[in-house]
């Protein structure tokens, strides 16, 4: 695997990471502590530098932001972008 392909797998796991943790540290504020809450537009920065595929499993799993519609069709949409911008990326240089 060229390095390329390694960079962007990494690029994407350290955000779809990110990304899982404050959402998860995200429900767990909204019911404990209102006050420290991570903003919906750090979340959607997130999922657009790279985290929307597992974000999104990851709300549906917890059952959080389920509601909102910018995250239930923009992150299926960012994912899809992600997905397709990547294989363009790896075809053309790979």
């Amino acid at each position: 695997m060229s390095l390329l392909a390694w960079g962007l797998i990494v690029w994407l796991a350290f955000f779809s990471l990110i990304g899982t943790i404050l959402s998860i540290y995200d429900k767990w504020a909204a019911a404990r502590r209102p006050r420290s809450r991570v903003r919906e537009s750090t979340l959607m920065a997130l999922a657009a530098l790279g985290g929307a595929g597992v974000m999104f499993l990851v709300m549906k799993a917890i059952r959080h932001k389920t509601l909102h519609r910018k995250f239930m069709i923009g992150l299926p949409m960012l994912f899809m972008l992600h997905a397709v911008a990547a294989g363009c990326l790896l075809w053309y240089l790979g």
